[in-house]
């Protein structure tokens, strides 16, 4: 093995500058200089920390071999001699002192009775940055709201006098075995609510038998996430798809050579929504001393998610739907699919399935919740005999908090459901346990709503058993539900700042 060269902190701190630009990173030191262009967050951010170690605010956003996957050996300059580095004192804030004083003070898990406690106890424990990232929606969250609301907009008939002294709620998703008709839907950044990140939900998903869609942007690597599976345990792969498409390629294959069963791609982000909570975070943010010194303009307004995602190319169209077909055999899903017309070309198209999602509310205001498109899809497929197909599959997401939810969205003709937020404040505020419990919650849901609805199985849950006539009257009055609007943090506004004094 080579012996890497030493490196004092002395030198690395010279390197500071746009044209000569080095980064320390878990002990390494990295020349980034040619990447800066290329960083899919764009140079700002590491110009922050040129001459610096960066490794705090690359860990919570970074896969742990982002840095040596993308940079060149030559780039990989040796290790920083530890005796030569000063060590940053950080000022332990009020605030940071109040949020680990909240965090000794979390309930016992056997008091989370449902999905909405573990928001409410994350909201409480999270540092602002990570709960700004994972709540926020996009422009005024009308869609973010709605996405919950529509569900109440149908109700139950119930049918009586069945045997349900047992049921199941086990099901096949694109021909892998699940413990319910939920899987783990992908979200970003996983290390922003906890050290170990996506891990909470691999192992959690391998242990109760569901399966995990693994998200592009994930704080863990991604053959890390695979590694940490069990036997049998089935995964998914969300995509972004890049400008270059032969790093989609290799990503694509590469996951198909780890056994992933199904391949989702993001078809609603050509460009990321404006979500407000995130980007007001940064305002605080005055950019690097380089930034400063020549006068470069510091953007203060993007947030975590545009820091993530310029990478993504917004020409991706229908012509390319052949190419994907050509490079993998993996089943082929779009995910973010709005409207009937859409679900029909990808049904006609040979694809194997749609989600029915707005993103969880943080693209478009005013796009339609899933469960509402999934009414009109269902009805377009049926017109052309596209409706019911095993090898066209059906999935929503958007909102789900409650099993009642699964059943009403099974009823009208998806598969499965994919839930997000709920699992990550659920790690957020356990961790891994947290996600046990979640599930354990479900679980005992579907047992008991089954039971009342009178459906032994996911079969016999059908469309005679919901009302959804009024899912499209977005004026409807429906009952309040407390619990989700008691978690539901309001929008802030722009106000004066406070005048300091002179004195």
């Amino acid at each position: 093995m080579a012996i890497q060269r030493l490196i004092s902190g002395t030198e690395v701190s010279k390197h500071n500058t746009r044209e000569s630009c080095w980064i320390i990173v878990h002990g390494r030191v990295y020349d980034v200089t040619d990447f800066l262009p290329e960083h899919p967050g764009g140079m700002k951010i590491i110009l922050k920390y040129a001459g610096k170690d960066a490794t705090e605010e690359y860990d919570p956003i970074h896969p742990p071999d982002a840095i040596t996957t993308n940079l060149p050996p030559e780039k990989h300059l040796g290790v920083i001699d530890p005796n030569t580095v000063t060590q940053v004192v950080r000022e332990v804030t009020t605030e940071e002192i109040a949020r680990q004083e909240r965090h000794e003070r979390k309930p016992p898990l056997d008091e989370i009775l449902n999905l909405h406690d573990f928001e409410a106890i994350a909201r409480a424990v999270m540092p602002e940055k990570g709960w700004a990232y994972y709540s926020s929606a996009a422009d005024d969250e009308i869609t973010h709201r709605e996405n919950h609301l529509a569900y109440h907009r149908v109700w139950f008939r119930p049918r009586i006098l069945r045997d349900v002294h047992q049921v199941d709620w086990s099901t096949t998703i694109l021909g892998q075995k699940s413990a319910m008709p939920v899987y783990i839907s992908a979200t970003a950044l996983g290390k922003l609510g906890h050290p170990e990140g996506e891990l909470n939900l691999t192992r959690a998903a391998g242990k109760y038998g569901i399966i995990q869609m693994i998200p592009t942007l994930a704080s863990c690597s991604f053959d890390e996430l695979v590694d940490a599976t069990v036997p049998g345990q089935s995964q998914f792969l969300q995509l972004y798809v890049s400008k270059d498409r032969a790093i989609t390629k290799r990503f694509v294959q590469h996951a198909e050579k780890r056994g992933i069963k199904g391949l989702f791609i993001t078809v609603d982000a050509p460009q990321l929504g404006r979500r407000e909570k995130d980007m007001r975070m940064k305002f605080e943010d005055t950019g690097s001393a380089v930034q400063q010194e020549t006068g470069e303009k510091v953007n203060k307004s993007e947030g975590a998610a545009r820091a993530i995602s310029s990478f993504i190319d917004p020409s991706l169209a229908w012509k390319d739907i052949p190419w994907f077909r050509s490079i993998t055999k993996m089943p082929i899903i779009l995910k973010g699919v709005q409207c009937w017309e859409d679900a029909v070309l990808a049904a006609e198209a040979g694809l194997q399935g749609v989600v029915l999602s707005n993103h969880g509310g943080r693209q478009l205001d005013f796009a339609r919740s899933g469960i509402e498109i999934l009414v009109e899809v269902v009805a377009a497929l049926r017109e052309r005999n596209l409706f019911p197909n095993p090898n066209f599959q059906i999935f929503v997401d958007g909102g789900v908090r409650r099993a009642t939810d699964v059943l009403k969205a099974v009823a009208l003709g998806a598969t499965a459901v994919g839930i997000g937020r709920p699992f990550i404040y659920a790690y957020s505020a356990y961790g891994q346990a947290g996600v046990e419990r979640a599930l354990t919650i479900l679980n005992e849901e579907f047992e008991m709503n089954m039971r009342l609805i009178g459906a032994p199985t996911l079969k016999d849950v059908v469309p005679a058993m919901v009302d959804a006539s009024n899912i499209t009257m977005h004026v409807s009055n429906v009952p309040d539900d407390r619990l989700y609007h008691a978690n539901y943090e309001s929008m802030q506004r722009s106000e004066l700042r406070t005048v300091m004094s002179k004195l």
